[in-house]
């Protein structure tokens, strides 16, 4: 029996696109908010620091704040714990657009819920976790399930058992009675089946091909395709 559902967060409940674009705002409106308009760092950044996000196989999380703090230094701009706050809150908030809510997804929550089982969503992000939780507040998914983790406020990256434990332990089930949706073969569902979870591979969004990943166990096309699994693996 499913007693519980851990969702990816990016590429799963929302498409995160990524925008060369919005880099750039980004960075402008985080030095706005210091009052640094002036200063160019985005070149910088694709060529230093960029390069560091893309690491594969990387279980330890990028430390994203300091990373920010050594940029701008790198440009002679020395900031206090409250501007880097502020810079990084612009910044985030620019990126608001890659950000794009499935569909369904309140619709698939709901459903899941309104069937007593418990939901999480587990995330590899480098970002604030504060901002982190507000994006998912703002999105009206925390309302709709019972914990989150991100990578960011944990230091391991999926598919490092613990992230997955953390969450599980949290929601109080065991990884058999559990089921991890996620996009990612080698992030996503090699890191749940390895803890003992079930699987169902998120294709709504993209189709990823990771020849480090394993089979998962399901496949969704469509995201209430995940309901459908769930009634079948509870018998209904």
């Amino acid at each position: 029996m499913v007693e519980a559902l851990l969702f990816d967060w990016g590429h799963t409940l929302m498409d995160w696109v990524w925008d060369e674009e919005l880099l750039v705002a980004g960075h402008t409106a985080g030095l706005r908010a210091i009052g640094r308009g002036d200063a160019k760092i985005t070149n910088h950044f694709r060529e230093v620091y960029e390069p560091l996000f893309w690491a594969p196989g990387t279980l330890e999380e990028l430390e994203y704040p300091p990373l920010v703090r050594q940029l701008l230094r790198d440009h002679g701009i020395e900031v206090s714990d409250e501007e880097l706050e502020r810079f990084l809150e612009a910044e985030h908030a620019a990126w608001t657009p890659a950000r794009r809510m499935g569909t369904t997804t309140h619709a698939l929550l709901e459903s899941l819920r309104n069937r007593g089982l418990r939901l999480g969503v587990v995330s590899n992000a480098f970002d604030p976790p504060a901002l982190l939780h507000r994006d998912l507040a703002d999105a009206g998914v925390a309302e709709r399930v019972d914990y989150a983790i991100f990578s960011s406020e944990l230091g391991k990256r999926k598919p490092h058992p613990e992230i997955f434990q953390r969450a599980l332990g949290a929601l109080d089930v065991r990884p058999e009675a559990a089921v991890f949706v996620g996009d990612r073969l080698y992030e996503d569902v090699r890191g749940a089946s390895e803890v003992g979870m079930k699987t169902i591979q998120a294709l709504w969004f993209r189709a990823d091909e990771n020849p480090d990943g394993v089979e998962p166990d399901f496949q969704a096309f469509t995201q209430m395709d995940v309901l459908n699994v769930v009634r079948r693996l509870n018998g209904e």
